[in-house]
């Protein structure tokens, strides 16, 4: 099992030994300490859990020798000490190595320089240095993976790489953006990256929640609060990564097994294929480790939440080249809707790693979800606003529902031919079955509140999707001039349809004095509404060159192939549409650094979608086209414990389809949307225990070009876009004393008003949400208390369409949590 006691280092010392410049932590009591290595860009870090400094020895040199710009040794939340070495140049080669009463990082490298004298907030003791066995030699790091410190003979523990479980709130490299792991300061682009550390602290279990930290992002048209659909930078987009891989809109995904989201900003066309140009979420997933380990988590609160949940984790066999992770949760909840809607859902996922040899490795994935929940429209427009009626009120009927079951499976095959040459495949499979039975909104007459001309109606729908991806990474010089050359393809196809039957009448609501009872058994849907299939294929061919001409002169040039052909059949009609579409989807990008914290970039890309919308008869939209520039500037603060970036942008869309507003099931072109805006983000700590991630965005997204002027003018704003968002989270846990481990949260989140519908007939108000949080944590167990909208702020989040489907958020809420890890 995973230590769990805390041992207290003593005293820290920087030395010249015969072996290198080395960094010594003393324990008392012939303790033993745990290391576990994380590297990026230029900055080795060892995090050594369930360990506390002792006062005053926190530590930290800069210059001390030649190549290194500096060393620090700091407490990291409660119970982790964290040993940070940043070279100068490149990356520094540290080897540890464990004696009874230390642990030593020594740079070999650094022998032949003397050290500047040691600077820390309480000057090291000049008492003996235990003695640490010689270290053997260390082996660079290969691209993706850590710093591989080795082990010395005669040790009773191995020093242990889990890079996946990332603490605190800064990640210093991101995968989405290039499809190799790269640091975000070398990235020409704006990516955000929330770890699970966020995730934790707010007790988010619902993608929207997460994302509410990141500037740009709302949530979007989520089909009657069934789906994750986000809008970014002024554009929708309703598909989601999971590991690189496209999932389906089946539900609202699970946040159980996810070690953090990366949300890259702008078109992502040239490495995923078809994609609207404001952005991407990609879910990145724990993966299994190397030693034991085991968490058990419990929530409860507000509207009958339960939700308990495991994970766990470690090798199943004594070389450690077999092992596994198991994420599982179970939910029950109601809503804050009228007649307690229930909500239910199971999701697990295992994952089985083998490591073949030293340098293959094959990962096995499954995953399992199943959810019943409400189906809920929401509430209605009232002439330039919102009606001004309860948000509890329910206009659809009480018994409205989706269900759900999707399973998915695949494997990801890793080879390294050596440490210049990685060849990469993998495959994911996922079948989603739907179904639900629900109200559509109709039109509202406003003299005497009657919602007329609803439909009763029920889906019942299967999608399969089936997809391979292939890629090859390799490093190389030209003279001085280092290159990351990534090659490769990726096929896919996406199969769906269903059927859609109504009931023969249409009954009529008051939204002022509702009566309900309409509802009927599913068998007396006889009016057949849809029977449709669909078949997707998509071939995409890409190249990506990220070049250093300098060290701090980067270059990134990359390009994409796609051919991706669509069939359609409505067999109500008996008839049947396809189209064919290729496009090239390129984008180059330049970062400078001026100085180590500080990067500045400007880059050009492009974005493909070829519409999946069909008008009234049945044939697809032309495909859509985005183009975007963007500059920037990326900083990190004290020591990169704090990043920020600033952005601007413009993005221009063309041929953009919109709901029908006569026919909600189909689309029209719209014509041309301009999105331009400004973003800052911030995130990681600003001292020992002090956590923060904040967010600004401005947005200016309107109709700049349409084929229908009369219906949707020139200037028209987006739907459900605010101009400005802002959000702050904040939390500060206690360091030492007889409160050690008590800690608060504070948040804010705002959003300007918005228009609901695509021809701006009312807004959405603006609001201000707060949220707090109380947590105490105590060496392997923590409990928390979470307030969100502390102040019962009324709130409306997104619209679905038109002006009948309007989602409220959710009033005062409180959320009780417990976690215990072994």
């Amino acid at each position: 099992m995973a230590q769990s006691r805390i041992i207290q280092v003593t005293n820290v010392q920087l030395q010249q030994t015969d072996k290198g410049l080395a960094v010594i932590l003393e324990t008392a009591e012939g303790e033993s300490l745990r290391a576990i290595p994380v590297s990026f860009g230029k900055t080795f870090v060892a995090n050594i859990p369930n360990a506390q400094l002792a006062q005053d020895k926190a530590f930290r040199q800069e210059n001390p020798t030649s190549g290194i710009a500096s060393i620090a040794v700091t407490q990291q939340g409660t119970n982790n000490i964290r040993v940070t070495v940043t070279g100068t140049r490149d990356l520094p080669k540290v080897e540890v190595a464990r004696s009874d009463r230390a642990i030593t990082l020594t740079l070999p490298e650094a022998l032949a320089q003397q050290p500047a004298p040691p600077a820390s907030t309480a000057p090291p003791q000049t008492q003996a240095t235990p003695e640490a066995t010689p270290p053997q030699e260390a082996v660079p790091p290969k691209e993706g993976e850590t710093q591989q410190p080795t082990t010395t003979q005669g040790e009773e523990q191995e020093i242990v790489v889990t890079d996946e479980r990332e603490t605190g709130y800064s990640v210093p490299d991101a995968s989405t953006a290039t499809r190799t792991d790269t640091p975000i300061r070398d990235i020409p682009q704006s990516i955000q990256v929330i770890p699970q550390q966020v995730l934790e602290d707010q007790q988010a279990i619902r993608l929207k929640e997460a994302l509410r930290n990141v500037s740009g992002v709302s949530e979007d048209s989520n089909f009657g609060g069934a789906l994750d659909r986000f809008n970014i930078r002024g554009f929708s987009q309703n598909t989601v990564l999971r590991d690189g891989f496209r999932i389906g809109e089946g539900g609202l995904r699970e946040t159980a097994n996810l070690e953090r989201i990366e949300i890259l900003k702008g078109p992502a066309s040239v490495l995923y294929g078809s994609l609207e140009p404001g952005g991407i979420v990609n879910l990145v997933t724990k993966q299994p480790l190397s030693e034991p380990f085991y968490s058990f988590d419990f929530q409860a609160g507000s509207y009958d939440l339960y939700r308990p949940s495991i994970d766990l984790s470690g090798p199943l066999n004594a070389d450690k080249t077999l092992l596994y992770r198991l994420n599982a949760v179970y939910e029950s909840s109601d809503s804050f809707r009228d007649y307690d809607q229930n909500t239910e859902r199971f999701f697990i996922a295992p994952v089985l790693t083998w490591k073949i040899g030293d340098n293959t490795s094959l990962n096995f994935e499954f995953d399992y979800l199943n959810l019943e929940q409400p189906f809920d429209r929401g509430v209605v427009a009232f002439g330039n606003g919102v009606a001004d009626i309860p948000i509890t009120r329910v206009l659809g009927d009480p018994n409205d529902v989706y269900k759900l079951e999707e399973i998915g499976a695949g494997y990801r095959l890793e080879h390294r031919f050596n440490e210049n040459l990685l060849l990469r495949n993998a495959f994911r499979f996922q079948q989603s079955n739907t179904f639900d039975q629900k109200t559509q909104p109709g039109e509202l007459d406003e003299a005497t509140g009657d919602f007329i001309e609803r439909r009763f109606d029920s889906n019942d729908d299967t999608e399969k999707r089936y997809a391979l991806q292939t890629d090859l990474t390799g490093k190389f010089s030209t003279g001085s001039i280092q290159h990351t050359l990534l090659f490769g393809f990726d096929l896919a196809r996406e199969e769906g349809g269903g059927t859609n039957n109504g009931l023969p009448f249409t009954p009529d609501i008051n939204i002022f004095n509702p009566v309900y009872g309409f509802r009927r058994p599913l068998s007396e849907y006889t009016v057949p509404r849809r029977d449709d299939f669909s078949k997707t294929d998509r071939l995409g061919i890409f190249l990506q060159d990220q070049i250093a001409l300098l060290d701090n002169l980067k270059l990134l040039i990359g390009g994409r192939f796609d051919v991706v052909d669509q069939e359609s059949e409505d067999r109500l009609e008996d008839t049947s549409s396809s189209q064919s579409e290729d496009a090239f989807s390129p984008r180059i990008g330049i970062v400078y650094q001026p100085i180590e914290p500080i990067s500045l970039y400007a880059s050009y890309s492009q974005s493909f979608v070829p519409n999946s919308a069909t008008r009234v008869d049945g044939s697809f939209l032309e495909p859509e086209r985005g183009t975007q520039y963007e500059v920037g500037i990326k900083g990190e603060l004290f020591d990169g414990r704090l990043a920020a970036t600033l952005a601007g942008y413009e993005i221009t869309k063309k041929n953009v389809g919109t709901t029908d507003p006569d026919n909600p099931d189909f689309s029209l072109p719209l014509g041309e949307v301009r999105s331009r805006g400004i973003e800052f983000d911030v995130n990681g700590e600003i001292l020992p225990g002090w956590n923060i991630i904040a967010s600004y965005g401005h947005i200016d997204s309107e109709v700049t070009a349409s084929s229908d002027p009369e219906s949707f003018p020139v200037g028209l704003r987006t739907a459900n876009v605010p101009r400005n968002t802002a959000s702050l989270w904040t939390t500060y846990r206690i360091q030492s004393g007889d409160l050690q481990g008590l800690g608060f949260g504070i948040g804010l989140f705002h959003a300007d008003e918005k228009p609901g519908d695509t021809e701006n007939t009312y807004e959405l108000p603006s609001y201000v949400r707060t949220d707090a949080a109380i947590f105490y944590r105590r060496n392997n167990w923590q409990a928390a208390i979470n307030f969100r909208n502390l102040f019962d702020v009324k709130y409306y989040e997104s619209v679905n369409f038109g002006r009948g489907a309007i989602q409220p958020g959710t009033p005062f809420t409180v959320i009780g949590s417990f976690s215990v890890e072994f």
